[in-house]
């Protein structure tokens, strides 16, 4: 059974979530050379972490309000070179941009830490490297903000199963915006298949303005570009949390095998019953090792889990704002 000393959960987010993450090289006897990936947490103190050189780094951020979170989760592609280095920049950035209050307001932070992060990298010729980023901001009072770039996802676990909020940035993706492939071909690739390939990617730029070249800026995905069946998925926006689920930000390598729809359906029965973040973190990573899916490829694992924490009896809930 893998080690649980590496799940973190002391995060003061209390009365609203219930916070806990864990960040692995790899499952078993699948395990890449680095960790690659990389998380951000920042609580309702001002109390921050994430990797540095693979290992968890905690900060506190003067002046940071209170009441108001920030969740993120990153993985760096390292097939192009300095993965763990632009996850680790991407995450470090994080901490310098102020808390946010709209989708907009957020958008247009990252969008400026992307341009600066693609002017750091240019020093060396070739590829430019690059991260997912999946997050989510936590405005006092509010309801979450989501952003979202890259293959990484959010899943909603509850009583309708684990359903995917983001969208993959992958071939197939675009070829649903360019109306190549329908609703049912997309599912099968995307969530009933596993493909390395990325479309987009922070700090890297973005293959969907034009699949012949890579762009510098990050292409966002709306209402306006998306295929019907997925328009309610947009990149940036506000969220309704459930209090009778929980929320998964994770890295793609617990969905990197041959069937992860089949994985991912057995997540709702595994999670049901663990009493906080932490125990549904665990549950995760020990399934993995118990029994990894077939065609588990060596990869990465990061797991971020939020709870809502209001209509919880053993639980003191905020009244709304």
């Amino acid at each position: 059974m893998p080690d649980p000393s590496d799940i973190l959960s002391a995060f003061q987010f209390a009365p609203r979530y219930d916070v806990a993450v864990a960040s692995r090289r790899g499952s078993g006897l699948l395990q890449r050379p680095e960790n690659q990936d990389n998380f951000v947490v920042i609580d309702f103190a001002g109390q921050a972490c994430h990797l540095v050189d693979g290992a968890p780094r905690h900060t506190s951020l003067p002046g940071w309000p209170a009441g108001h979170g920030r969740l993120a989760v990153l993985d760096g592609m390292g097939g192009h070179g300095h993965g763990r280095e632009a996850a680790e920049a991407v995450a470090a950035g994080l901490f310098t941009i102020p808390p946010c209050h709209s989708a907009a307001e957020l958008g247009r932070h990252l969008d400026r830490l992307h341009a600066d992060l693609q002017r750091h990298f240019a020093f060396e010729a070739g590829a430019r490297p690059g991260t997912t980023l999946t997050m989510l901001e936590l405005p006092e009072g509010r309801a979450p903000l989501l952003y979202h770039v890259g293959d990484s996802r959010l899943y909603e676990i509850g009583p309708a199963g684990a359903v995917p909020l983001t969208v993959d940035h992958v071939p197939a993706t675009a070829a649903a915006l360019a109306g190549r492939i329908g609703e049912s071909a997309w599912w099968r690739q995307v969530h009933g298949a596993h493909s390395p390939q990325i479309a987009q990617a922070f700090i890297l730029g973005n293959a969907f303005s034009n699949p012949a070249q890579l762009s510098d800026p990050l292409f966002e995905l709306t209402p306006l570009n998306l295929p019907s069946w997925l328009c309610t998925l947009p990149d940036r926006r506000a969220l309704e949390l459930r209090d009778d689920a929980s929320y998964l930000l994770a890295s793609d390598g617990f969905w990197s095998c041959a069937h992860p729809d089949r994985f991912v359906g057995r997540w709702l029965e595994l999670l049901t019953g663990a009493p906080d973040a932490a125990s549904k973190v665990a549950r995760l990573f020990e399934e993995i090792e118990r029994a990894p899916p077939d065609g588990l490829h060596a990869d990465n694992l990061t797991a971020l889990l939020l709870r809502p924490l209001n209509g919880h009896a053993d639980e003191t809930a905020l009244p709304d704002s």
